[in-house]
């Protein structure tokens, strides 16, 4: 550190300066997308046992009951079936476990769903690649990908598909994974999935439940809902969210952090215009923290989609939000709030405001 330096007391900067997302253009092939359908860095690590039930609510230990038990039931070959990582193409079809052959998590933002759905892919009894992970949007990412017959075949060989964040607001996405479910089920593989109550519907009945059992419709005898009730862990017990930096202080703190990058806000949505979704964990690669200027309300409903997966794919991976400008819960607007889309920008609120606190200790007091 220079005299100078140490005399101001500023923070020192790293040798390299932050890079920006918005310089980035990666490339993903879809053998990448497969690989990478496991539970993401911020799950990989958790278990039932790790899962702390609240004990004002019986149902969120009641599910870890229930999803020991199906884990359990998935890990037996049925007899003459091939063994290892092989694909069944000409097995005769595998014996169906007693009960449903899915589940699905019915339950409000932050009760702990995708913590349950990864602890239920961890403790799944078969190898990794007879098991496959993934949110909706990536599901529906590798299909656009590899196309229908394709990702049939490559998932049908599989014991388990886990569905994080089934959406139930694009009726053609719903559709083609509906479908994409029938003919997996008719393989053999066992599912589980998760979905979200919006947090005015609590206490009216498995609202949540109901939409995803209609729009599967031949599917609904083989799930069985698991109603999870509860608040929302991330404001459990926690401080509130960090009001937004100056622009000075995240500039300072991008510099001072190794692995940081740093944006403009209002470029940054403009590029992710220019990037498909499913690259945008590529996109975040080696990054440490995500540093945001000039941060505004969303202009519009794609923009704001787009923000979302952008938002569910930093989560994931843990990498704390530094932002100036709007709070993270002034983003969307009434209108988008109340709208058909509505969960996910519930979704992404919590979970931005969960990276933002992360990220308050990258400021120096």
């Amino acid at each position: 550190m220079s005299s100078s330096t140490a005399a101001s007391g500023r923070t020192p900067l790293t040798e390299a300066a932050p890079f920006a997302l918005c310089a980035r253009e990666p490339r993903v092939p879809a053998e990448r997308l497969v690989a990478e359908m496991v539970p993401p860095p911020r799950f990989d690590s958790v278990r039932f046992d790790t899962y702390v039930p609240d004990p004002n609510q019986p149902s969120q230990s009641e599910a870890v009951t229930v999803l020991s038990a199906f884990a359990a039931g998935l890990g037996a070959r049925p007899a003459g079936g091939p063994g290892g990582g092989g694909r069944r193409w000409f097995a005769r079809k595998p014996q169906r476990p007693t009960g449903p052959r899915g589940v699905y998590l019915d339950g409000g933002y932050g009760v702990g769903k995708t913590h349950l759905l990864a602890s239920l892919w961890h403790a799944t009894p078969a190898p990794a690649e007879e098991k496959a992970f993934g949110t909706f949007v990536e599901l529906t990412n590798l299909v656009g990908a590899l196309g229908f017959q394709q990702t049939v075949s490559t998932l049908g060989g599989h014991r388990l598909l886990c569905i994080d964040e089934f959406e139930l607001d694009d009726p053609g996405d719903t559709v083609l994974v509906s479908s994409l479910l029938g003919r997996l089920v008719d393989a053999g593989v066992a599912l589980a999935a998760t979905s979200n109550t919006l947090p005015g519907k609590l206490g009216e009945g498995r609202f949540a439940a109901a939409d995803f059992l209609r729009e599967i419709q031949g599917l609904s005898a083989r799930f069985r809902p698991l109603r999870i009730d509860g608040e929302d862990y991330r404001h459990r017990g926690l401080p509130e969210a960090p009001a937004p930096f100056s622009d000075e202080q995240v500039t300072k703190a991008a510099y001072a952090t190794e692995g940081a990058s740093l944006d403009d806000f209002p470029g940054l949505l403009d590029h992710l215009a220019a990037v498909h979704p499913s690259r945008y964990g590529a996109l975040t690669d080696g990054v440490r923290a995500v540093c945001l200027t000039d941060v505004t309300a969303v202009p519009d409903q794609s923009t704001a989609l787009r923000l979302v997966v952008l938002a569910d794919r930093l989560y994931d991976r843990e990498v704390p939000v530094l932002a100036s400008g709007l709070p993270f819960d002034r983003l969307f607007s009434d209108e988008m709030l109340n709208g058909g889309y509505r969960k996910k920008y519930f979704r992404a609120i919590s979970r931005l405001t969960a990276l933002a606190r992360d990220a308050k200790g990258l400021v120096a007091e």
